[in-house]
């Protein structure tokens, strides 16, 4: 694979992070479960993990991941992303991700944060700040970015996972420490890329429209054009636009959700390979089984049984 590398897992954190994330490495210890990634606060999660996982497909929703021990890795098409100790991962749209913890050790544990991102809130915040800017174009990059975690993000962060100790004081705080780190975000590396999945006209936002309806919609055809008019785009913008974002021709992206849905029908205990594979679009059972093995790297009963024999951390990667 051709791999276009986004940072340098270990790249060098500033000494002033170093404050934040020892606690942020007690409180994540301390409230992972092995069986369980969420928490009592919406939208946040935590995980801990001693051992590194296998590569595992999700399409991940808009999210903020933090790195407080080890190293992941994420791989969108062709396009890698590592991030490790004091980084943070920001996802813009929904996009299908093969992942996995690339760093961990029952000495040193992979520890992680991820809050989910709502285009509401940051919506919100951006109109009662006055940042709405005029500009809604489209940063030409991949709906994936990674940066060095600043010190005001990892407090901020560190103070909404206090709140798991003090469950009472989460429904009035946890609102406004999320704000924060949202307002952490849009003032950092990132915040062009947040920016954009607030605001209702971006290109980022017409995307996610047409990424929204190849998700629901996955098994039926479609023509570019519909699609482009679904995001008020041209054909060639649109085009564009989406492959930007998605590293990915709207048609690979259908086949990589056709398939991430399959996957996950035959976990839940189908045996009918064929069916699943007519379910979520696919005319032939033997295109279905190519297809499948060249994204997975095993026909669809191999892969299963392969599946189910992996723990749950190795299941959840995002």
């Amino acid at each position: 694979m051709r791999a276009a590398l986004a940072t340098h897992v270990g790249a060098g954190y500033g000494d002033d992070m170093t404050n934040a994330l020892p606690e942020l490495r007690t409180l994540i210890a301390r409230h992972a479960r092995p069986d369980r990634y969420t928490t009592t606060v919406e939208g946040v999660r935590v995980i801990a993990s001693a051992v590194t996982t296998q590569s595992m497909h999700h399409v991940t929703e808009p999210t903020l991941s933090v790195v407080a021990q080890g190293a992941k890795r994420a791989v969108l098409a062709d396009k890698v992303f590592e991030y490790a100790t004091g980084q943070y991962l920001v996802v813009s749209v929904d996009l299908p991700i093969a992942g996995h913890i690339a760093r961990a050790s029952a000495e040193e544990p992979f520890l992680g944060f991820a809050m989910t991102l709502k285009p509401a809130a940051i919506a919100t915040l951006l109109l009662e700040t006055e940042t709405a800017a005029s500009d809604r174009t489209l940063v030409e990059t991949a709906g994936l970015g990674v940066s060095n975690a600043p010190t005001d993000l990892l407090d901020a962060v560190v103070r909404m996972l206090r709140l798991l100790d003090r469950p009472n004081d989460i429904a009035v705080l946890s609102p406004m420490i999320e704000r924060e780190i949202l307002w952490r975000l849009l003032a950092g590396e990132q915040g062009a890329m947040v920016r954009q999945i607030g605001l209702a006209d971006s290109r980022l936002s017409q995307i996610s429209r047409a990424i929204r309806w190849i998700r629901v919609h996955h098994a039926k055809a479609f023509k570019i054009e519909e699609l482009a008019d679904l995001a008020a785009m041209s054909a060639s913008s649109f085009h564009r636009h989406f492959r930007a974002v998605t590293s990915m021709s709207p048609l690979q992206y259908q086949k990589q959700i056709r398939l991430q849905e399959a996957r996950a029908r035959l976990l839940a205990q189908s045996h009918d390979v064929a069916a699943v594979g007519y379910s979520v679009g696919y005319d032939s059972p033997s295109q279905f089984s190519r297809e499948y093995s060249r994204l997975f790297g095993a026909p669809p009963a191999r892969d299963v049984a392969r599946l189910r024999t992996f723990s749950a951390e190795e299941r959840s990667v995002a």
